[in-house]
């Protein structure tokens, strides 16, 4: 039997977002944070058919930016 994975919160908004706007999501990283975010939200991508948003731990307040790109999902740090 397998431990079940501990779930943890993330505020997760859009980069060009005010953090207001933000949501919280539950996720097991940041990136499986984002693409939960991207699942549920639905943003709109920009000319590169890219997303990119900031992930933030609720817990320890650490901060990481992606790109998600909306066609395969992968997702990627931002430049």
């Amino acid at each position: 039997m397998t431990e079940p994975t501990l779930q943890r919160r993330f505020c997760v908004h859009g980069v060009a977002e005010r953090a207001s706007r933000a949501h919280v999501v539950e996720g097991v990283s940041f990136e499986d944070a984002a693409l939960h975010f991207i699942g549920d939200h639905h943003p709109v991508a920009d000319a590169d058919d890219e997303v990119s948003l900031y992930v933030e731990d609720l817990e320890t307040g650490e901060r990481q930016c992606f790109r998600i790109d909306m066609e395969s999902g992968e997702a990627a740090p931002c430049d």
